[in-house]
């Protein structure tokens, strides 16, 4: 399973943009871009002009950052999107909303994607009550996501769990906090997403 294993705080740093990816960390004053907001080997001051083709790399670079997905992958998922009815960009975003190891961190079992990624690739998710140890599985409408037993048992992850399910924002995931389950109640949109990136900057890459 291949997966970035460089500095995320960096990565925020080079793009431009806060990306939470090091989940609780990016909430306090010890994040890196909240004390850094600049490129890393930049001084506060430097100025760059970028291109337009560096703009859209940069926005296809925040989306792979966000989700954790290398290039290989990432292709797969626009030429899915492609081949979808409507406008590729918001299909790409709804692809990628999809994905478990995303559903598991929306639904506050991880305090970042990263920590989802490796919760499903242990074995410590359930979708519809059977384990399923692939982070890019797609969930559906009515799939209900849950923790192993293992999870559940331990106090500091009920602790955890609690304080990001009421940081969470997915209008299209039903959180229930006694059973520790979550529902994929509907296929989001894109305008529900609200990435913090331009898809249609990523089609227009693709394309050139």
């Amino acid at each position: 399973m291949a997966v970035y294993t460089g500095p995320a705080c960096r990565r925020c740093r080079a793009l431009g943009v806060k990306l939470f990816l090091k989940g609780e960390r990016c909430f306090t004053d010890k994040c890196a871009f909240e004390r850094r907001p600049y490129p890393p080997g930049k001084s506060r001051n430097t100025r760059r002009k970028l291109s337009s083709y560096a703009l859209h790399l940069a926005e296809k670079q925040k989306a792979k950052a966000v989700y954790g997905v290398l290039e290989r992958q990432f292709r797969r998922y626009f030429e899915e999107a492609k081949r979808q009815k409507g406008e590729t960009g918001a299909n790409l975003v709804i692809l990628l909303e999809r994905r478990l190891d995303n559903v598991v961190y929306r639904a506050g079992f991880a305090s970042s994607r990263r920590e989802a990624r490796r919760l499903v690739a242990h074995g410590h998710i359930k979708v519809n009550g059977k384990k399923v140890n692939i982070p890019s599985y797609l969930v559906k409408k009515g799939d209900v996501v849950s923790v192993s037993d293992k999870m559940k048992s331990k106090e500091e992850f009920k602790q955890r769990f609690e304080e990001n399910a009421r940081r969470s924002s997915a209008s299209w995931i039903v959180v229930d906090m006694d059973n520790v389950s979550a529902t994929f109640a509907d296929i989001p949109t894109r305008d529900d997403v609200q990435p913090p990136f331009n898809e249609n900057a990523i089609v227009e890459l693709y394309s050139k």
